[in-house]
């Protein structure tokens, strides 16, 4: 008796399915991923010798253009009032004045947007204040 032979088929695993998952995935971590920090303020900081400190994990920081708007961790204010400053303050901090509060101001801010946000921080509770500066440049004299 002669049997008929069976063809086999050759098995083979579809990739269209695995490529298509891989470019939404790709697309998904391009759209969803930060790949700098940008600020959107021009801050020429004030110059000061002293030894730079670390910076902690989790910490409150005020930015203040030279024209005086203000940035609570990169959020920009819709006005530069005390209030607003404080409410901007209290949903970053979620009401915690232990957490370290940077003021970084540019150079030719004014000293009342300056006390302003010192001011706010003071009126909330907050203890641990810092003023970001940078180090003098090679060759430039300190005053005092």
């Amino acid at each position: 008796m002669k049997f008929r032979r069976q063809r086999r088929e050759e098995v083979g695993v579809n990739l269209t399915p695995l490529i298509d998952v891989v470019f939404l995935l790709l697309i998904f971590f391009m759209v969803s991923t930060t790949f700098t920090r940008e600020t959107q303020l021009s801050i020429d900081l004030p110059e000061a010798s002293g030894e730079p400190g670390e910076a902690p994990e989790r910490q409150v920081e005020i930015m203040i253009d030279e024209a005086g708007h203000y940035r609570v961790n990169g959020q920009k204010l819709v006005d530069a009032r005390l209030r607003t400053l404080q409410a901007a303050i209290y949903k970053i901090s979620a009401g915690d004045t232990t957490l370290p509060m940077v003021i970084t101001a540019d150079a030719q801010a004014s000293h009342q947007s300056v006390v302003r946000a010192m001011d706010a921080a003071g009126q909330m509770g907050f203890v641990h204040l810092s003023i970001t500066t940078r180090q003098p440049q090679d060759g430039a004299r300190s005053n005092g």
